[in-house]
């Protein structure tokens, strides 16, 4: 051993701190790797990406194969530099050959190869990728035993051992963060309609449903030319029929079936029962997206929302449910305009029978919307009286002015979207 160069034993030294450094930095860049990225990648036949897949499958094993790579180096590290510190200064150069080993691997070995992993991840984990495959291979006999004796260790410290997998599942609020991390890389209206299919779980029917007393349909017991009229003004394609109140639900009529009658001169009372579609219902509490489900397994776009004694509480129509997803695409020609008036000081005029949820929307504002659903609602529950116009209160910090009352409802507030401090007496 004498005989062998101190040259070629540093050169065989450095090769073993490069080799300590390859183990260290491929398990920070396997383990940095983006796991949904990596499969894409993959699947588009991207060699590396496939290797690297196939490598995290199993990460129990890659693992210990790492694990067993380095320390085996780290082992063969130590005796060598033990061994050159000891010829070339005897019993001191032990001593000085651990303190320079401590820093030169904790430099070279170990933090600047994982620091380099872990901002180049895909680089360095889809070279080792190669090696490690067929390292794999060889020493797999080896592996099973040591993850073999991994678990009856655990076992013995009474820990379940969890087969683990890459394609761990998302939670939704992972997500959401996720998607909203994607700024730049998706158009911002696609990554608006994703956060709001996201959202459609958390959202229930009752939320975007038309209340009972704006549901507008026709009374087959009102008048028949009253009725004619109605249905000349109604500017729905799909029209409620009822009989004296809306509790009293007949069906839907289709104006592509209303219209061929008109045209005949054969639209009359019966004519029109023959047409009405029976009425579906919706219980109160449903989630969006198990109603979305429901009107396609259904093949309905339109639904009457009942509650727990099976009085109808609104309407919802498919396309509701479609403009929490994309915004607002058409127009309600019932509506004459925006709920929402603009002042010149800033604040805006609102309807009170608009929901709290809109406003949150339009506004940006943070009003509560666990509660009641109108922003008439809202007040109501606040004051716990029906108040008069010209009264002003704070909700959630903003200020909020009635303007006008009608029919013990708030027909119309004024909101601030500046919120004011709260002040303690």
């Amino acid at each position: 051993m004498n005989e062998i160069p101190v040259s070629l034993l540093f050169t065989s030294l450095a090769v073993l701190i490069l080799m300590s450094a390859f183990f260290s930095g491929s398990e920070t860049g396997l383990m940095s790797l983006n796991r949904y990225k990596l499969k894409h990648q993959a699947e588009k036949n991207h060699v590396g990406a496939r290797k690297a897949h196939e490598l995290l499958q199993n990460p129990d094993q890659l693992i210990s194969l790492i694990l067993l790579g380095n320390n085996f180096i780290n082992i063969l590290i130590t005796q060598l530099a033990t061994y050159i510190g000891f010829r070339l200064y005897g019993d001191t150069g032990i001593a000085i050959a651990t303190g320079v080993l401590t820093v030169v691997l904790l430099l070279f070995a170990e933090v600047t190869p994982k620091t380099l992993a872990a901002r180049r991840p895909e680089k360095i984990a889809f070279i080792a990728s190669y090696i490690y495959v067929p390292l794999l291979k060889l020493l797999y006999p080896l592996i099973i035993l040591i993850n073999w004796l991994v678990k009856q260790v655990l076992k013995l410290a009474n820990v379940k051992h969890r087969k683990h997998s890459s394609g761990d599942a998302l939670t939704s609020e992972e997500l959401r963060i996720a998607v909203t991390e994607t700024a730049g890389l998706i158009p911002d209206s696609h990554r608006d309609m994703l956060l709001s299919i996201l959202d459609l779980e958390k959202v229930k029917i009752e939320d975007i449903m038309i209340p009972r007393n704006d549901i507008a349909g026709i009374d087959l017991a009102a008048n028949w030319d009253e009725t004619l009229s109605q249905i000349i003004r109604l500017p729905y394609t799909r029209i409620p029929v009822y009989s004296e109140s809306i509790d009293n639900i007949i069906g839907i009529a289709l104006m592509r079936k209303v219209l061929p009658l008109l045209m005949t001169n054969s639209f009359n009372r019966e004519s029109l029962k023959d047409i009405i579609r029976k009425p579906y219902f919706i219980p109160e509490g449903t989630a969006l997206t198990t109603q979305l489900i429901n009107f396609q397994r259904n093949k309905r776009r339109m639904g009457f929302v009942v509650d727990e004694y099976g009085d109808i509480q609104g309407l919802v129509a498919l396309e509701d449910i479609l403009e929490e997803i994309v915004g607002e695409f058409t127009t309600d020609p019932s509506t004459r305009g925006s709920p929402f008036f603009k002042d010149a000081d800033g604040s805006y005029l609102i309807e009170g029978s608009t929901h709290v949820r809109d406003i949150n929307h339009q506004l940006k504002v943070h009003l509560p919307t666990k509660g009641p659903r109108t922003i008439n609602g809202l007040i109501l529950e606040h004051l716990e009286m029906i108040p008069a116009a010209g009264t002003s209160l704070k909700i959630s910090g903003y200020p909020v002015e009635i303007m006008h009352i009608k029919n013990n409802m708030v027909k119309t507030v004024r909101l601030k979207l500046v919120k004011t401090p709260r002040i303690d007496g």
